[in-house]
């Protein structure tokens, strides 16, 4: 145990951690926030480099079992040093980790007959990627991919806007279609007929008639302009969100969330009553 009383050089370093994606990079660390992201982490046996505790006079039994379980190196921090990392505005948190960031490798993304995987495009918010993150975790897909410079997904905004979820599936950056397509065209080449299918107010297809019972990949394009030329010529079939209100589209994660919510009712539907496919098929439809 370690204790820290004064904005130390260790200490500025993790406060790098919580603004600067350059460094938070370049260490390979972000720092985890929030009882349930934390609580998360470890349960999924994330790579906890460190842990840090807000000095007072005993630990919580919840905070204690963190610290018995991980095992690493924990530093003791002055509450006001708590507080500057702790992204609160009531009160120094009790416990914070510094996480390492895994690497950036297609491999890590499970490739089979009922894939489903979300590519999120130059996100701008750091809170709509953990909303993609925490709804890709719930509705069953099986990684998130975001595309470009955007928002940095080991964000801490977006790490607590995930409520976790960040850790429990894989989040990979890729650099843009380019990269995208080369992987997506040796899944194909070793058997998997994998379907990309964009979100657009513009989509050709209600979600809704669809068929999302195959492996797919689902694009969701940036927040203010949408799909790029770049991407809507890499996609299969252009889906969007039938609405019947007066608003003309919808948020990029709100939309992205309703469709994985159509993806899964699909699948939960035909485990229970197999039909046949419905809507383009695999990879030979769509724009």
């Amino acid at each position: 145990m370690l204790r820290v009383t004064t904005r130390n050089a260790r200490f500025q370093q993790w406060q790098a951690l919580l603004t600067n994606r350059a460094k938070r990079h370049r260490a390979g660390e972000f720092l985890v926030q929030g009882v349930r992201p934390l609580t998360v982490a470890v349960a999924h046996n994330w790579d906890i480099h460190a842990l840090l505790c807000r000095d007072s006079a005993a630990l919580s039994s919840w905070a204690q079992g963190i610290v018995d379980k991980v095992g690493v190196s924990h530093f003791v921090l002055a509450p006001e040093l708590m507080y500057e990392l702790g992204g609160k505005q009531d009160d120094a948190p009790e416990l914070l980790a510094v996480a390492g960031i895994p690497d950036d490798s297609l491999d890590r993304v499970p490739a089979g007959p009922d894939t489903l995987i979300v590519v999120f495009d130059r996100p701008q918010s750091p809170g709509n990627v953990g909303t993609v993150i925490r709804a890709a975790d719930a509705f069953g897909a099986a990684a998130v991919l975001v595309s470009g410079h955007g928002a940095d997904p080991y964000d801490p905004k977006a790490v607590r806007a995930s409520t976790g979820s960040v850790f429990c599936l894989p989040v990979i950056r890729v650099a843009g279609p380019d990269e995208f397509m080369a992987w997506v065209a040796a899944i194909r080449q070793a058997g998997t007929p994998l379907e990309v299918v964009a979100a657009d107010e513009r989509g050709e297809v209600d979600a809704t008639d669809y068929d999302f019972t195959g492996p797919r990949a689902l694009l969701v394009g940036t927040e203010s302009r949408g799909l790029s030329t770049a991407w809507r010529h890499a996609s299969d079939t252009v889906v969007r969100v039938p609405m019947v209100g007066s608003a003309s589209s919808l948020n990029a994660a709100m939309a992205a969330t309703v469709i994985l919510y159509e993806a899964a009712r699909q699948r939960a539907q035909a485990m229970r009553d197999p039909v046949p496919p419905r809507g383009p098929g695999p990879s030979g439809a769509g724009a």
